[in-house]
């Protein structure tokens, strides 16, 4: 349901842009810093919202890859602490203490 919202959104959001362009034809200078030049108002608004699209979707992939990473590391280390633990469970040999022996015995616990 959430990708729909998203999808209706950049739709209506496409749309606006394109409205939005298609009034604004007058020529403009464009200075590029090292170059002017002259073109029309549409093709610099498509452009920079062009733009805008490719570095924001290139941020998400960036953010989606480190994501991935993080993923398959935590998945990795899982199923090393479940290893360990079912070693441990194998070589145990008496049963492990209860809640209250436990805490009779942590260093920061109260005794009772």
């Amino acid at each position: 349901m959430k990708f729909q919202w998203v999808l209706i959104l950049g739709i209506i959001f496409a749309l606006l842009v394109a409205i939005f362009a298609v009034i604004n034809v007058d020529p403009v200078t464009v200075n590029f810093g090292f170059a002017e030049t002259e073109m029309p108002l549409i093709l610099v608004i498509l452009g920079s919202v062009l733009m805008g699209g490719l570095i924001i979707g290139s941020v998400g992939l960036f953010r989606l890859f480190v994501t991935q990473r993080k993923v398959k590391h935590l998945e990795s280390e899982n199923l090393k602490l479940n290893e360990q633990l079912a070693n441990a469970e194998e070589n145990r040999t008496e049963p492990l203490p209860s809640r209250t022996d436990y805490r009779r015995t942590a260093p920061d616990g109260s005794g009772e």
